[in-house]
C-alpha cells in the first residue's frame, strides 16, 4: 500500500496535467461517514456541459449524474482532510475536465448542556408520506399543504430548498418551501386532470453546502374533485338491426368516458334511455351499466317506421341524482327483409310481335313489393314457368324500375302458332322471410298472350345447314342429293329456284327447278382450295315474290380407292321360293384380288335377318332368315380381301309374292309392310271359309271314289292318273331336284324329260290324306324316300295346285291315260 500511493499520486499528477481542472470543492463532513451517505453536490453543467462519463478517482465515492456525492462504504477520516478527484469526460469531442474535492472535518465544539447527555431516539422527519391537495381548492392561498424537516437540524443550521415540476419547472411558481421551517405551500388551485401529481425534490444543507441529507423526492398527489361531467365517444351513434329480430338481439353499445378519476365514483357511469322516436311503443332496452342497447319489441316492421331515435343520458356518481350527466343521440335503423312477397298489378297482358323477329323487346310487366327498393328484399326476378319450353322467350330484369322485360330471342314462325300463352311467375333476390304473426303467401303469377302476326317470309331451308357427302370416285354429273327450301305461307317448295352465288367452291352445281346437287369435276380432297376435304357453300332460294332465302350445304369428299371391291350387280327380285341370291365381286376374269373374300352385313338389324353363306373363294349365298314381310330391303354388305382391300355395297332385294320374278310389280319397302286390325281380321275369316270349301270339296270328292269302287271292284281295276304334257316352267327349274323313282305302286316315272304321277284308285283318300297312307306318292316322296327341295314354298304350291285343280274327276281328266291292272 506504501508503494502504491506515490503511483496513485504520479497518476494523478500526470491526468492534471493532461486534462483541464475546474474550481475546487471543498466538503465539511463528519469524521465518520456512513455507506450511501450523501456528501454534497457538484455543479457539473458548470465545468463540462457535455460529459458523457463522470467517475471518481477514490472507490470510496460516487458521482450520480445530478452531480451528488454519496459514499460507496464506510469512510472513516483519519486526518483533517482527504481530497480526491471527479473526472468528466466528453468522449464525442474528445475533451476531459476535473474537479478536486476536499473533505474536512468540522471540529467545531459545541456548547452542551446538562440535558443534551440524555438520549433520545426520534422518529426521522426527512421522510414524510405523499401530501395531498384538494383539486380546484379554494384557499386561502398561500395554502401549506406539508412540512419536511431534518433530524439534522438539531446539530447544524439546516436550510430547505427543493426543485422539480411546479416550483422551478412547468407549472412554475406553484408550489415553494420555506427554507427555514421546511413548509410546503400552493400559491393557486390545481387541475388534477392536467396535473394529477407532482414530485418534488427537497433538498436539507447546511450554510457552507453540506448535506447532510440524502435529497428527499417527496410526491404531492392531487385528490380529484367531480368537476367532470361524462361524455359520449361519438356525436351520433348509428347503428342497424334487421326487421322482425327477436327481443334480445344486441343492437349496438353506446360508450361515455369521464376525466376525472378512474375507478372513482366520480367515473361509475350509468345509462338510461330518455325518449324514443316515433314516440310509439318502446323498441329497444339500454342496460345500464355496459350501455348495450337490446331489442325490446318483437314487431320491428320497417314498411311502419324505418329508423328510431333514441335521445339517451350517462350519469357519473353511479347515477346519483347528484351526477353530472350528458346527453346523446342513438340512430337505429331498420334493415329491410324480405317479409313482403311481390305480387304482379295485372293478371293478364296481351302483346303481339311480327314472325322471325329475335332480339325485340315485346311487353313491360310491373309487380308491387312493400320491401326497401333496391334491396334484394324486393328486386324482382321474373320466370317463365310455362309456354316456353322451346326457349323462345327470355325476360329480364329491369334495375332502375323494377319491371320485367319479355324478350323474343328465337323468331316465331306464323304458321307452326299464331298465338303463344306463357305463365309467368315471379320472386325476389333474397329468400322470403315469414314475418311472425303472419300466413304464408302463394306465389303471384301472371298470364301472358303473345299474337304472333303474320308477314310474307322468303323460302326457308330446311334444314338451314346440310351436309352431303361426295366421293373421289364420283363421275362429273353424279347426283350426290337434294337441297330444298320450303315456302313458310304454304308449306311446299313449289315455284321456288335454286341458286349458288358465284366465288365459292366450285365442285358442285345445284338445279335451278328440282335443287339436285350435282358434281360438276372429278372431285379431289387434296387439293388446296377443298379444307380437310369439305367445303361449304352457300344456296340462294328465291320465291314468285322475289324474297330469297339463304341455306349453307357441306359438300364432305370421301377418299376413294377407284380398285375397291364391289358387287357390280346390286338389284335383285326374289319371290316366294326364297331361293338364295349368289353374289360375286366383280368379273369372273378379274383375278387383282387377294382370296379369300370375306363377305359381311354391316347393318345389325339387317344382320339379323339376312344371312351368307359361303359358296366358293369369291361369291356367297344371299337368303332370309325366318319368316320376313315382304318388301324391298337395302342390305348394305361389306367385301375385303386378304390384303386388307375393302368396299361396300348396298344390294337391293325386292323380296315379293310372286312365283316368277317377272310377276313381281313395283317393289314394296320392307319398311311399309303393315297390317291394320280390320286386314288381320279379314285375313283370318278368308281362310276359315277357304278351309270349309275344301272340307266340302274333299267330302264331294271321297263320295264320288266310293261310288266307282263299288260299281268297278269286279274288274279289280286302277285309275293311274299320268301327265302326258310337257312339264311346266316349275319341273324345268333346274333349283328343283328331281325325284327318285321306286318300284312301288304311286311311284313317279321319269321318261325323258317327262316325269309321271301315279294316283291310286278307290282308295277315296284325297292328296293328304294318302300322305298318311301306305302308298307312296309325292308327298311322301318329299316327305322320306326322294331328295328335297331347295324351295319348299314353291313345291308345296305345286301340290295344293294338282290338289285343288277342279278336273281331278275320272271323265274330265285330259291328257292323262288310263292303266288297268
Amino acid at each position: 500500500m506504501a508503494r502504491a500511493a506515490p503511483r496513485l499520486v504520479l497518476g494523478l499528477l500526470v491526468l492534471s496535467l493532461c486534462c483541464d481542472a475546474c474550481k475546487k470543492v471543498t466538503f465539511h463532513v463528519p469524521s465518520v461517514l456512513e455507506a450511501d451517505t450523501l456528501v454534497g453536490r457538484v455543479n457539473i453543467n458548470e465545468c463540462l456541459q457535455s460529459a458523457e462519463h463522470i467517475s471518481s478517482s477514490d472507490g470510496s465515492f460516487k458521482v450520480l449524474e445530478d452531480g451528488s456525492v454519496y459514499t460507496t462504504s464506510a469512510v472513516s477520516l483519519s486526518d483533517e482532510k482527504r481530497t480526491f478527484t471527479i473526472l468528466l469526460k466528453d468522449l464525442q469531442e474528445h475533451v476531459e475536465k476535473k474537479i478536486l474535492i476536499d473533505l474536512e472535518t468540522d471540529e467545531k465544539k459545541k456548547t452542551r448542556h446538562a440535558r443534551d447527555t440524555v438520549l433520545k431516539r426520534t422518529k426521522r422527519r426527512w421522510g414524510p408520506i405523499p401530501s395531498v391537495m384538494i383539486e380546484n381548492s379554494l384557499g386561502p392561498f398561500p395554502l401549506q399543504i406539508q412540512q419536511v424537516q431534518s433530524d439534522t437540524a438539531q446539530n447544524y443550521t439546516i436550510y430547505y430548498s427543493a426543485s422539480g415540476p411546479g416550483i422551478d419547472q412547468d407549472p412554475k411558481g406553484l408550489f415553494y418551501i420555506e427554507r427555514e421551517t421546511g413548509n410546503i405551500f400552493a400559491t393557486r388551485a390545481v387541475d388534477r386532470e392536467q396535473y394529477p401529481s407532482f414530485q418534488i425534490i427537497c433538498f436539507a444543507s447546511t450554510p457552507d453546502g453540506y448535506s447532510p441529507e440524502v435529497p428527499l423526492v417527496h410526491t404531492i398527489r392531487i385528490e380529484d374533485d367531480n368537476d367532470n361531467a361524462p361524455y359520449f365517444t361519438q356525436d351520433v351513434f348509428q347503428f342497424c338491426v334487421p326487421e322482425n329480430s327477436k327481443p334480445g338481439v344486441v343492437v349496438g353499445t353506446v360508450t361515455a368516458e369521464d376525466r376525472d378519476e378512474p375507478y372513482t365514483l366520480h367515473t361509475t357511469l350509468k345509462y338510461r334511455i330518455v325518449s324514443q322516436t316515433p314516440s310509439v311503443t318502446p323498441a329497444f332496452s339500454l342496460h345500464g351499466d355496459t350501455g348495450v342497447i337490446s331489442v325490446l319489441s318483437p314487431q320491428l316492421d320497417r314498411e311502419l317506421v324505418s329508423t328510431y331515435t333514441l335521445l339517451i343520458e350517462v350519469r357519473d356518481m353511479a347515477g346519483q341524482p347528484f351526477g353530472l350527466c350528458t346527453t346523446g343521440t342513438a340512430v337505429i335503423k331498420i334493415e329491410d327483409t324480405n317479409d313482403n312477397a311481390p305480387t304482379f298489378k295485372q293478371m293478364q297482358y296481351e302483346t303481339q310481335v311480327e314472325e322471325n323477329r329475335v332480339n325485340v323487346d315485346i311487353l313491360r310487366i310491373s309487380v308491387v313489393d312493400a320491401d326497401e327498393f333496391g334491396a334484394p328484399g324486393s328486386t324482382a326476378v321474373y320466370e317463365i314457368i310455362r309456354g316456353n319450353d322451346d326457349h323462345t322467350f327470355e325476360i329480364t330484369t329491369d334495375r332502375n324500375t323494377n319491371e320485367g322485360i319479355l324478350c323474343v330471342v328465337k323468331g316465331l314462325d306464323y304458321e307452326n302458332a299464331k298465338q303463344r300463352i306463357l305463365v309467368i311467375a315471379v320472386n325476389n333476390e333474397a329468400p322470403y322471410m315469414l314475418a311472425p304473426h303472419s300466413q304464408q303467401v302463394v306465389q303471384s303469377t301472371c298470364t301472358v298472350t303473345v299474337n304472333v302476326l303474320d308477314i310474307d317470309e322468303g323460302p326457308v331451308f330446311k334444314p338451314c345447314f346440310f351436309r352431303m357427302y361426295a366421293s373421289e370416285c364420283d363421275d362429273i354429273g353424279t347426283n350426290i342429293g337434294k337441297y330444298l327450301a320450303e315456302d313458310p305461307e304454304t308449306g311446299n317448295s313449289e315455284g321456288i329456284c335454286y341458286k349458288i352465288p358465284p366465288g365459292q367452291c366450285n365442285w358442285v352445281n345445284i338445279d335451278e327447278k328440282s335443287g339436285e346437287v350435282r358434281t360438276v369435276r372429278v372431285l379431289d380432297r387434296d387439293l388446296g382450295e377443298v379444307k380437310r376435304g369439305q367445303c361449304n357453300i352457300t344456296v340462294l332460294a328465291i320465291d314468285r315474290n322475289g324474297k330469297t332465302g339463304t341455306g349453307t350445304l357441306q359438300v364432305v369428299i370421301q377418299r376413294c380407292d377407284r380398285n375397291y371391291l364391289r358387287i357390280p350387280t346390286t338389284q335383285y327380285t326374289m319371290c316366294r321360293d326364297r331361293k338364295p341370291i349368289c353374289l360375286s365381286v366383280g368379273d369372273g376374269d378379274d383375278t387383282s384380288y387377294s382370296m379369300p373374300l370375306v363377305y359381311r352385313v354391316t347393318d345389325r338389324s339387317l344382320g339379323s335377318m339376312w344371312k351368307i353363306t359361303q359358296h366358293n373363294e369369291k361369291s356367297v349365298y344371299l337368303s332370309p332368315v325366318g319368316d320376313i314381310p315382304f318388301g324391298t330391303y337395302t342390305i348394305p354388305i361389306s367385301v375385303s380381301d386378304s390384303s386388307g382391300r375393302r368396299g361396300i355395297s348396298e344390294i337391293s332385294v325386292n323380296y315379293c309374292d310372286c312365283v316368277t320374278p317377272s310377276d313381281c310389280g313395283s317393289p314394296r319397302s320392307a319398311g311399309s309392310v303393315t297390317l291394320g286390325v280390320w286386314a288381320i281380321l279379314a285375313m283370318i275369316l278368308g281362310s276359315l271359309l277357304l278351309l270349309l270349301i275344301l272340307i266340302t270339296i274333299c267330302g264331294c270328292c271321297g263320295a264320288g271314289v266310293m261310288h266307282r269302287q263299288v260299281t268297278d271292284d269286279c274288274a279289280n281295276h286302277n285309275l293311274i292318273i299320268s301327265n302326258t304334257e310337257a312339264p311346266g316352267e316349275e319341273v324345268m327349274d333346274h333349283n328343283i331336284i328331281p325325284l327318285q323313282t321306286t318300284d312301288q305302286v304311286g311311284s313317279g316315272i321319269k321318261t325323258g324329260d317327262q316325269q309321271t304321277f301315279e294316283m291310286v284308285k278307290g282308295r277315296g283318300h284325297t292328296l293328304e290324306s294318302v300322305r298318311g297312307g301306305g302308298h307312296q306318292t309325292l308327298g311322301s316322296v318329299k316327305e322320306g324316300g326322294g331328295q328335297a327341295m331347295v324351295d319348299t314354298c314353291r313345291y308345296s304350291y305345286s301340290e295344293w295346285h294338282n290338289f285343288t285343280h277342279p278336273r281331278l274327276g275320272e271323265e274330265s281328266i285330259r291328257g292323262h291315260t288310263l292303266i288297268k291292272n
